[in-house]
């Protein structure tokens, strides 16, 4: 396939998840940076271009600059598609410009720093027609995505608890903020949003519960914290409830001591219960009551998975593959949709407006529940 030439708005000199970006999208295979606006600050994003191997006359001091010049060139050279690395705040401004000027999006998580500014982008994807993805990395996983495929066959019965925790210890201690971008963006409010850790990796939680179950988040119980003495959450649990009765737990913490970062869901249905843990991703146990329990691995020649999460895989069982081939996918799934391929499973193989605005509304719920008192909230 003719590979989507893009351009990417952030993701810089010390920037981390940029890096990431660019080389899922080498790994995808359909897709090509041929151009860039890489930091606010122009010369930095010249020098950023200049070490990523972007042409000089393409990398751009500014991403309104970036779509009106690119906008200009021939349509067989100009970019196709826009990926956003920015800090929060800064993802609404540049995807609705771009959707305006004719470009598809693809998104870092959470959509935007606030519902509205996430309903301004929803609204001008609505507007313009053009597509948009949105990147929750660990749904394209193989045996997550298998893991969704076997709840939904009902031959476990109905969902009747889910319990997902994601937790880390990077923003532990007083200093970890001391010369670290990362942080220091992460735990500002007015580039963050007013969430911290539920809406850097809360998001990522919430959004699996609902990938694997088919369900949404119906309602929420939340305790946010800053234990860490941050001036937003740095730590929280939720008990939830999900549109077909089931019930669950959320954990979401940046400052859990030891865990460097452990997302581990469990999913109950009537008749099994399913495991799955990010630091060991190419394994599924489905546990039972009165038989042994199974093990599931991920491999391109494992032939018990379903066709089109085999076609996702890149190595053969016991070659394992993890982040950077998940995140590979949803750039591959969204390259495909640009060029008008629909996915052959029962997703798109990348999140959707839809289910970036789910995420929104599940930080606008947990802020509300946790300021109440932890009362009850529907999403």
């Amino acid at each position: 396939m003719n590979p989507v030439r893009y351009g990417m708005i952030g993701g810089g000199q010390g920037a981390f998840i940029g890096g990431v970006h660019r080389t899922a999208a080498a790994i995808a295979g359909n897709w090509r940076l041929v151009a860039g606006a890489f930091s606010s600050t122009p010369a930095k994003a010249k020098a950023s271009g200049a070490e990523i191997g972007v042409d000089p006359a393409r990398t751009y001091g500014s991403w309104a600059e970036m779509l009106e010049r690119e906008a200009a060139l021939p349509p067989e050279i100009r970019i196709e598609a826009v990926s956003i690395v920015t800090p929060n705040h800064m993802h609404a401004p540049p995807a609705v410009a771009a959707m305006e000027a004719g470009f598809d999006v693809i998104i870092d998580k959470p959509l935007a720093d606030s519902l509205a500014n996430a309903q301004a982008i929803a609204g001008a994807a609505a507007r313009t027609g053009r597509r948009i993805g949105v990147t929750h990395t660990y749904t394209g996983y193989p045996l997550v995505k298998q893991a969704r495929r076997l709840v939904a066959s009902g031959d476990f019965g109905k969902v009747r608890r889910v319990a997902v925790k994601y937790t880390q210890d990077w923003l532990s201690r007083a200093s970890d903020l001391a010369g670290n971008k990362q942080a220091e963006w992460r735990t500002d409010p007015a580039r963050s949003g007013d969430a911290g850790a539920f809406g850097d990796i809360g998001t990522h939680a919430a959004n699996l519960v609902e990938f694997i179950t088919g369900q949404r988040i119906a309602s929420i119980c939340a305790e946010l914290t800053m234990l860490g003495g941050r001036r937003i959450d740095d730590d929280g649990a939720a008990l939830l409830r999900l549109s077909g009765g089931g019930r669950g737990t959320l954990t979401a913490s940046q400052v859990c001591v030891g865990d460097i970062n452990d997302l581990a869901i469990s999913v109950y249905c009537d008749e099994a219960g399913l495991h799955w843990r990010q630091q060991e991703p190419n394994t599924l146990r489905v546990g039972y009551r009165d038989r042994p329990d199974e093990i599931w691995h991920a491999g391109a020649n494992r032939a018990y998975l379903a066709g089109d999460i085999l076609a996702i895989q890149r190595t053969p069982g016991g070659h394992p593959e993890g982040y950077l081939e998940a995140f590979a996918n949803i750039y591959a799934a969204f390259g495909n949709a640009i060029r008008g391929e629909d996915a052959a499973g029962d997703e798109p193989g990348f999140a959707t407006m839809d289910d970036a605005i789910a995420g929104m509304n599940f930080i606008r719920a947990s802020l509300e529940s946790s300021r109440g008192g932890a009362v009850w909230v529907d999403l």
